[in-house]
């Protein structure tokens, strides 16, 4: 289990290359069965202007999160996943370290999900709460 666990994370990782994820440096660490956690350092590149974590850079970290979890549990051959509406409650800033995202099912449906987006950073403070809902539509024949 935990050799095919590391495959798919080096798969996930992967696909990231060229993509807004790798710009943020946003990096899939774990999954399970109804979750799937993703980090991002907190640098200068993802602070607005006063030195802080940019909202959107956490909006950004939580979509990629939820829509890989969304992607990991569907056939991929014959889906496609986009992610339909995001919102985020910021709750506390960051200036350094990781952020990690902690997307889990609210709703695991066929054609529409509903994740649940946890940020915290590495002393596990929450930083923001998100929801994402996302689509699995059937890829053009």
């Amino acid at each position: 289990m935990q050799q095919f666990k590391e495959e798919l994370l080096a798969k996930a990782n992967a696909a990231s290359k060229n993509t807004l994820m790798e710009t943020l440096s946003i990096e899939i660490v774990d999954f399970g069965d109804d979750f799937l956690i993703a980090r991002m350092p907190v640098t200068s590149k993802v602070h607005q202007p006063d030195g802080v974590l940019h909202g959107g850079a956490t909006a950004a970290l939580a979509e990629s999160v939820g829509s890989f979890a969304s992607h990991i549990f569907i056939d991929t051959d014959k889906f496609f996943v986009r992610g339909i509406e995001i919102t985020a409650n910021h709750l506390k800033s960051v200036k350094e370290g990781y952020v990690y995202a902690k997307a889990t099912f609210l709703h695991k449906g066929r054609t529409t999900q509903l994740l649940d987006i946890r940020v915290t950073d590495e002393s596990e403070n929450l930083i923001s709460i998100c929801r994402l809902s996302t689509i699995s539509l059937p890829k053009a024949k």
